[in-house]
């Protein structure tokens, strides 16, 4: 009997193959490189815009908060004028009182109440117009009234009938007043036009 054991012949290993592979991903084509590029800057681009407008309007918010406070309490004041406009007109009922023949108390009580008041209008930045005597300022002042005038006062401010008050450089109110105008000369009449009211005599 043969010895099979002998005769099983080893089996060669199989050559190694070659294998072609890409390890990783493709690498892109230069033109997809390119558009990425492109839209890296253009983020990139937006991001300082977006950077650069909010620090504008920090530095806007900044600059006009104060502005924002100020006018803030100018409302407050503008509610006290009305008071302060009751107080001026009790004072000259009290003025008229006193001239009678009484109202002394009264009209100290007033004079230290209106010292007060003005105290806190120097302190916020809030003072009176003085308008009588001046030419009219149409952007200060309203017209309630026009009184005959002359050529000294013509286009002038006669009268106060409520105080205007400047916040800062701006109107707060504005005043109203009375001025004067100087009538109108009549006009000429052409030689031969009878005058107005005659009659012609044949």
């Amino acid at each position: 009997m043969k010895n099979h054991k002998n005769e099983v012949k080893k089996e060669e290993p199989a050559p190694a193959q070659e294998i072609d592979c890409v390890c990783g991903p493709a690498a892109p084509a230069d033109g997809e490189t390119g558009k990425h590029k492109k839209r890296a800057e253009d983020y990139y681009n937006q991001l300082l815009r977006l950077q650069a407008d909010f620090e504008n309007y920090r530095k806007r918010v900044e600059k006009e908060k104060p502005e924002f406070i100020k006018w803030g309490k100018a409302e407050i004041l503008l509610k006290l004028l009305p008071l302060y406009d009751l107080l001026l007109a009790a004072r000259a009922h009290v003025n008229t009182a006193k001239e009678n023949g009484g109202a002394d108390e009264t009209l100290k009580g007033l004079g230290m109440i209106f010292a007060e008041f003005l105290k806190v209008f120097d302190a916020e930045g809030l003072r009176a117009m003085e308008p009588v005597g001046k030419p009219y300022d149409p952007m200060a002042s309203e017209i309630l009234g026009v009184v005959d005038g002359d050529d000294g006062n013509d286009g002038l401010v006669v009268e106060e009938l409520q105080k205007g008050f400047y916040y800062g450089e701006k109107i707060l109110r504005p005043a109203r007043v009375k001025i004067a105008r100087k009538k109108a000369a009549p006009a000429p009449q052409a030689e031969g036009t009878p005058a107005a009211g005659s009659e012609t005599v044949e």
